[in-house]
């Protein structure tokens, strides 16, 4: 990824969280943290990185409910920076933080035996 990709991905990174505590009022996204944003690096594509306190269905939902509210994110994203495009946006989960607390447990039992 370019410097320029890196720049944007974090600026979008910051953008992202408070449009999603403050603007969207969709019930079904719950606490949501974004760990990281990947813009590839002509800038057209940007997939971010979510983490979501919950069981699986409250992931589900808040998957759905971003992937409703994708356009009007991407909008907001466009006013706020100011770029040619605005990259398309698209929504995974994290599932480093899931496997780092895997490891911690495993190591944790071995450590007991």
């Amino acid at each position: 990824m370019s410097l320029r990709a890196n720049r944007v991905g974090e600026q979008m990174k910051k953008e992202l969280g408070e449009i999603i505590t403050r603007k969207i009022k969709d019930p079904r996204i719950g606490f949501v943290t974004i760990t990281d944003v990947k813009v590839t690096g002509d800038l057209q594509q940007a997939t971010v990185y979510i983490s979501v306190f919950g069981d699986d269905e409250q992931k589900e939902n808040t998957l759905k409910g971003l992937a409703k509210a994708t356009g009007f994110i991407r909008s907001e994203i466009g006013q706020r920076i100011r770029l040619r495009k605005t990259p398309e946006i698209s929504f995974e989960f994290d599932e480093s933080i899931e496997y780092g607390n895997k490891i911690e447990t495993i190591l944790k039992q071995i450590k007991e035996d």
